[in-house]
């Protein structure tokens, strides 16, 4: 079942994050979040964007969500997006089912762009961007270092729907 989340996920979400932060380039963060860290991240990328998990059995599989692409008042109808899923749950479509639901709320509430970056190499992550219609746009080179290495990160871009000359303001929450 793919719900938003709430602050209550926050030891689900940080159990299958942690593993990324401990002993992978996956995400440049070098020590896991707090559990209260975690939930003022669920709290307040909620409160203006999205954040949904995979739940089974009260168990969370996965977590994707959609935050600002950058600060400045004219990028507002672009999103920055992120999934995570439990190594148990991997290659199992879980991935492409719960993308699919965020771009579809993302689409409905006015977002015009979706951008993902990725650590480089990640085959499966790249896979999964382009299954969904991503296209790569660029490269960091050398942007990060972790693990007693330099990383590269790749940017997709992908256009939620046809841009318009005034676009409508998006919704940035269920609460707006």
């Amino acid at each position: 079942m793919i719900r938003e989340a709430t602050a209550e996920d926050a030891q689900g979400i940080l159990e299958i994050y942690a593993p990324f932060c401990e002993d992978s380039i996956v995400s440049f963060e070098l020590v896991p979040p707090t559990v209260e860290e975690m939930r003022s991240r669920i709290e307040k990328c909620n409160s203006t964007h999205l954040w949904l998990v995979d739940v089974d059995d009260d168990e969370i599989n996965a977590y994707a969500y959609a935050s600002p692409h950058k600060e400045r008042a004219a990028y507002r109808w672009s999103v920055d997006v992120s999934i995570y899923i439990s190594e148990k749950k991997r290659n199992q479509g879980l991935g492409t089912k719960l993308y699919t639901h965020l771009l579809e709320i993302l689409r409905e509430r006015g977002f015009y762009n979706a951008y993902a970056g990725v650590t480089l190499p990640n085959e499966a992550s790249v896979r999964l961007h382009e299954k969904m219609g991503f296209q790569k746009v660029g490269i960091y080179k050398k942007v990060g270092y972790k693990l007693g290495k330099w990383h590269d990160v790749g940017w997709w871009h992908l256009v939620l729907r046809e841009h318009e000359d005034a676009p409508q303001e998006p919704v940035f929450s269920n609460n707006t």
